[in-house]
């Protein structure tokens, strides 16, 4: 009875130990987050409970399983299970409390940071690091996992000695995939394009929303998403309307009557652009900018602090004034003139 009921008591009270102790950690972070609400980082170290838990606990079984006598008969298969939940819990300990603190310092980097643009710079930067790092911890647990094997210590010398030879040959099969990790480290350094800037690929507008090291997503201004290599925005132009900042300028063109009232359109516009919230007050003007037979072509330059503002500007904008030239100067819209045939006499 003894054989069952120690091993029993000491599971048993490792778990307990383990869920009392990931309790009074969360109850502290809670604390912790409640007195300091001007950073995140208690908040999001809330998410390690899991991994701390399983760490904790896969510790003291490592500890007291051998003397509490559980499955005697397979001690050594117990310690290796142990060891690489061990391994796998430690890796996503570390992961979620780097990703803790690294969102955690961007947050208050951003709240008082006035620059938009180094802030989506930074943000893009910490995103494809974060990611890096990831990575690079799966793998470096993953291998120690593997080394925990006593036939893949065997096969190490071996797999070291062909090391050369399969770096070649994965270097020529994954050559786009290699291309796209580089392109992608160097829009993070480079700051060539940011989550969150306007963009302009294969006459496609939008937002880019995500960025990975192997492709890039663009928002369209319709909601569909644009996956694409992060390789084509080092190796084929685009527009970056968010370069240097995200102010933009725009224009709204009217083709009119040649007796339009331009004087009386440049004063109205003056009367509407403070109505609209979202221009930025730097620029608002209008002049005729060329003419044809039929017809003059009047041009408003308008701005806003980024593209989606000016868009909504210049629609106001070009509303606002057919409407008020349709009321008041129904004249000043292009007109058709006909006259009648005049029949050719006989001869």
């Amino acid at each position: 009875m003894e054989s069952v009921l120690r091993p029993l008591t000491v599971v048993c009270a490792a778990v307990v130990l383990t869920l009392v102790a990931g309790w009074l950690l969360d109850l502290l972070l809670r604390q912790a987050d409640a007195r300091h609400a001007e950073t995140p980082l208690w908040g999001l170290l809330r998410r390690c409970g899991l991994p701390f838990r399983l760490v904790l606990g896969t510790a003291v079984l490592q500890a007291a399983y051998r003397p509490a006598g559980v499955l005697p008969a397979h001690a050594d298969a117990v310690g290796h299970v142990l060891t690489l939940v061990q391994i796998a819990s430690t890796a996503w300990l570390l992961v979620g409390i780097a990703t803790a603190v690294v969102e955690a310092t961007y947050a208050r980097y951003a709240a008082v940071s006035p620059d938009e643009a180094r802030v989506r710079r930074v943000r893009t930067q910490v995103t494809l690091i974060q990611r890096v790092l990831t990575a690079l911890a799966v793998v470096v647990a993953a291998a120690a996992m593997l080394l925990t094997f006593p036939a893949m210590r065997t096969v190490g010398t071996s797999v070291l000695a062909s090391a050369g030879v399969l770096g070649i040959v994965a270097g020529i099969a994954a050559q786009s995939s290699l291309g796209n990790l580089f392109a992608g480290l160097q829009i993070a350094f480079g700051d060539t394009v940011r989550i969150g800037d306007t963009v302009v690929v294969d006459e496609e507008w939008g937002k880019v929303e995500e960025i990975t090291l192997t492709f890039l997503v663009v928002r369209t201004w319709d909601e569909r998403r644009i996956t694409m290599p992060v390789s084509y925005f080092t190796s084929k132009p685009y527009e970056n309307w968010s370069r240097g900042g995200a102010q933009m300028t725009g224009t709204v063109f009217w083709h009119l009557d040649h007796s339009a009232p331009v004087a009386l359109m440049r004063d109205r516009l003056a009367e509407i652009l403070p109505d609209i919230p979202e221009w930025d007050g730097r620029t608002g003007t209008l002049a005729v900018t060329d003419t044809t037979p039929n017809t003059i072509v009047v041009r408003a330059v308008v701005t806003a602090k980024d593209a989606d503002d000016l868009w909504t500007v210049r629609c106001a904008v070009r509303e606002q004034l057919i409407t008020w030239l349709s009321d008041r100067h129904p004249y000043a819209f292009p007109r058709v003139t006909t006259t009648e045939v005049i029949p050719r006499e006989a001869p």
